[in-house]
């Protein structure tokens, strides 16, 4: 079972990951980046409504991403570590994905704020008809393993459908927020659904805020889980060591 400290904006910094990795976690996921022009840009606007988030220029952010996993990789030698990133075209996305010992480039096709949403990027990435084209791009030039990650009922979109598109470009893990809007708890028959129709790695993300609810995300069928919310106090009042 993978242990994922998953994305948190202006949060999952490599001294954050490293006090809670210890919790039990495989795999530290920094982020998430914008890494061009239009998504800094963008990110800046958030900022300015008082909402976190990380703040890097074009000439410094792929050093920043560069140093943080040397941090992480110096404490966690066994670890995996990941760099959620946006952008409006691949080659940045690449350029991370080639950074020296980063494990997994995560593509976010996630993020619902509004100023990444009308540069195209983020969710609305689940609307793009080259996804499958984006994200084949991506696997093809990049030395680490490739995530995408994505919410899942989004209207107008077909979770599964995605789910065999993103297996078929190539992606190593398909990391997915379970969400079902009005229900404050993960979709779990959706997940089940999914697991039995890919063979792509899926990682279960939404709701596991307990042991109740680990067990149940693990009954669906997946990979691995991931945690965000319930660790943002820096740290984890459940044991996942034994799943």
């Amino acid at each position: 079972m993978i242990r994922v400290v998953a994305p948190m904006a202006g949060i999952t910094n490599a001294e954050f990951l490293n006090k809670v990795i210890p919790y039990g976690f495989d795999v530290a996921t920094l982020g998430g980046y914008s890494l061009d022009a239009p998504t800094i840009d963008a990110s800046r606007k958030i900022i300015e409504r008082g909402r976190g988030e990380f703040d890097f220029p074009l000439n410094e952010i792929f050093s920043h991403i560069e140093n943080e996993v040397d941090s992480i990789k110096k404490v966690h030698k066994g670890v995996k570590v990941s760099a959620n990133v946006r952008a409006t075209t691949t080659r940045p996305i690449i350029d991370v994905g080639n950074i020296r010992d980063l494990d997994i480039v995560e593509i976010n096709c996630h993020c619902r704020q509004k100023e990444i949403m009308d540069i195209g990027c983020g969710q609305e990435m689940l609307n793009r008809q080259d996804l499958g084209d984006f994200i084949s791009e991506v696997a093809d030039n990049v030395d680490s393993e490739v995530s995408v990650k994505i919410r899942a009922n989004v209207e107008g979109t077909d979770t599964l459908e995605l789910a065999g598109l993103i297996e078929d470009a190539g992606a190593d893990y398909l990391h997915i927020d379970a969400m079902r809007k009005g229900v404050f708890e993960a979709d779990w028959k959706l997940l089940s659904e999914i697991c039995n129709n890919v063979n792509i790695k899926v990682i279960g993300n939404n709701s596991v805020n307990s042991q109740a609810n680990l067990q149940k995300m693990i009954d669906t069928g997946v990979d691995g889980f991931s945690i965000a919310r319930s660790l943002i106090s820096g740290k984890l009042d459940f044991d996942i060591a034994g799943f």
